[in-house]
C-alpha cells in the first residue's frame, strides 16, 4: 500500500508542473483567468475557448493541457486502486479509525496509516510528533533555550498530510455531514476522542490568530497536536505488534 500511495503523490507533483506548465505558457501570451480559482469548471470552459493565431503555438497549448487531463485521470485512478485495496488491508482498522478526525478523508487516512505502519512503536504522542518532523528546533546558550522552526526530520510524507489536513481547523468546530457518515463506523470512544480535537484545535487557531501569529505558523501548530490525536485513536484501536 506504501508504494501506492506514494504513486498518488508522484502523480500529484506531475500535476501541479503540468498546471504549472499550461499557466506560465498563458502567462507569457499575456493572458490571465480572473474570474475565480484556476483549474475550476469556469477555469476549464475559459480555457477551453482560447484560441492562438499561429498554429504551432495552438497545438504547444492543446498538447499541455492534454498532459493535465492525463495526469488528474491518472491521479484519480491512483486513488481509486488505494481505496479498493483498503478492506482487504491488515491495517484497515486504524485507516477508518482516523477518519473520525475532521480534515483526514480516505485518501489523507490511507497515506498517513501507509507511512506508519504500528503506531504502538512510538511510546507517547511526542515521540511521534518527532518523528514526523512537527517538533521545533531547540538551541540552548547557557541558562537559555530558544525554540525556533519545526526540524522537518523524519516523515515528510505523513507529516504533508497532516499539514495539509490541519487547515480545516481555521473553521469553527461543528459535525458536518461527512464526518458524521465516516463516524458510523467507529466506536464511541473514537467519537469522542475526535470531537474533543475538534473543539481543542479550532479553539486554539483562533486564538493563536488573534494573537496575530503568521498563517504557516499557526497551521504547523495545529498540524502538531493533530498528529497527537491521530495517534491517540490509532493506538487505541489496534493491539500492539
Amino acid at each position: 500500500m506504501r508504494d501506492l500511495c506514494r504513486a498518488r503523490q508522484m502523480a500529484m507533483q506531475g500535476l501541479r508542473r503540468a498546471r504549472q506548465q499550461v499557466l506560465g505558457f498563458l502567462l507569457r501570451q499575456g493572458r490571465t483567468y480572473s474570474a475565480g480559482n484556476h483549474w475550476t469548471g469556469k477555469h476549464r470552459k475559459w480555457l477551453a475557448a482560447q484560441r492562438f493565431d499561429h498554429p504551432a503555438r495552438q497545438i504547444a497549448f492543446e498538447e499541455m493541457v492534454q498532459v493535465v487531463d492525463e495526469a488528474e485521470a491518472r491521479r484519480d485512478r491512483l486513488a481509486r486502486q488505494m481505496e479498493e485495496l483498503v478492506p482487504s488491508w491488515s491495517l484497515a482498522p486504524v485507516v477508518t479509525a482516523i477518519q473520525a478526525l475532521r480534515g483526514i478523508a480516505s485518501i489523507a487516512a490511507i497515506t498517513i496509516v501507509a507511512e506508519i505502519g504500528d503506531f504502538h512503536r512510538f511510546a507517547n504522542p511526542r515521540q511521534f510528533m518527532a518523528y514526523l518532523g512537527l517538533v521545533p528546533c531547540e538551541h540552548s546558550s547557557g541558562a537559555k533555550t530558544a525554540r525556533g522552526n519545526i526540524t522537518k526530520a523524519g516523515n515528510t510524507r505523513a507529516r504533508r498530510m497532516l499539514v495539509e489536513s490541519a487547515w480545516t481547523y481555521r473553521l469553527p468546530a461543528r459535525l458536518g455531514e461527512a464526518i458524521l457518515k465516516r463516524n458510523q463506523a467507529v466506536t464511541q470512544a473514537v467519537r469522542d476522542i475526535a470531537w474533543k480535537a475538534q473543539l481543542r484545535l479550532c479553539a486554539r487557531h483562533r486564538r493563536m490568530t488573534r494573537a496575530g501569529k503568521p498563517a504557516n505558523v499557526v497551521n504547523v501548530a495545529i498540524a502538531r497536536e493533530l498528529a497527537a490525536f491521530v495517534w491517540a485513536i490509532a493506538t487505541s484501536s489496534t493491539q500492539p505488534a
